[in-house]
């Protein structure tokens, strides 16, 4: 591919195990595809642990869990006990679970959940959406940030930065690179990876144009073994892909 992307991990895009279904479905069809991120009910613990134990803990391509929280009312949706106790099944199975936080309220609940289920690996989606639309360095979301790389189980994922830019048009890899260097600084090489965010990625741009300008970014501040890191093989560890 012109990306230079041959291989990767579908995400769930809703709240529903008929999309988990039909990403499972895909793997199975098509080797480019390694893992999947699915969804389970996790406001139901029980049906969570007989959907993860009998249909999902041995499937070949679940590899993690996300529920669209930047969605619900409440920014501490996770912090409801019966969320709790889901994401403590995940934790005891070892399956990773996405963040997708938009809020700062939503990086804070994080945080505490990290603290109270430290077993439990999870994945800010998006880099919790940095303020790059208004060239804040680095505000809030810094703080924050910064607080959740103290917590080890908390990881980053560098994606879906084109479209947090609100300028769809004409951003460019110089307006996205301050906030890549930060997490990098904060978490570490060893916990940030890559991820494309297709096809929400598409309403900023071609495919290939996020990748080059990550190859442009981290060029610049990374050396070839910390760039093959955060590129891929950190999140093959973190999904426990098999490539």
């Amino acid at each position: 591919m012109k990306a230079g992307v041959s291989a990767g991990v579908l995400v769930q895009a809703a709240s529903n195990l008929e999309d988990t279904e039909n990403m499972l479905e895909a793997a199975e069809r098509n080797d480019w595809i390694k893992g999947v991120v699915g969804w389970v009910p996790l406001k139901h613990p029980l049906a969570a642990k007989e959907i993860l134990d009998k249909k999902y803990f041995n499937h070949s391509y679940l590899r993690g869990v996300r529920h669209q929280i930047h969605d619900e009312p409440d920014p501490k949706w996770l912090l409801q006990p019966d969320v709790l106790e889901s994401l403590r099944l995940l934790a005891e199975r070892d399956i990773p679970f996405d963040i997708v936080a938009v809020l700062p309220e939503q990086i804070e609940t994080a945080i505490k959940v990290s603290k109270m289920i430290p077993g439990l690996r999870m994945v800010f989606d998006h880099l919790a959406q940095p303020p790059i639309f208004n060239k804040e360095r680095f505000g809030r979301w810094g703080d924050l940030m910064k607080e959740a790389a103290q917590h080890p189980n908390l990881y980053a994922k560098i994606s879906g930065l084109g479209t947090a830019s609100r300028n769809f048009k004409n951003w460019k890899a110089e307006d996205i690179s301050p906030y890549i260097e930060y997490v990098l600084q904060q978490f570490g090489t060893e916990r940030c990876f890559c991820g494309g965010d297709w096809p929400v990625s598409l309403l900023a741009g071609s495919y290939s144009q996020i990748w080059e300008a990550y190859q442009s970014i981290f060029n610049k501040l990374l050396n070839t073994e910390n760039k093959e890191k955060v590129f891929w093989k950190n999140a093959v560890w973190f999904y426990d892909l098999t490539v």
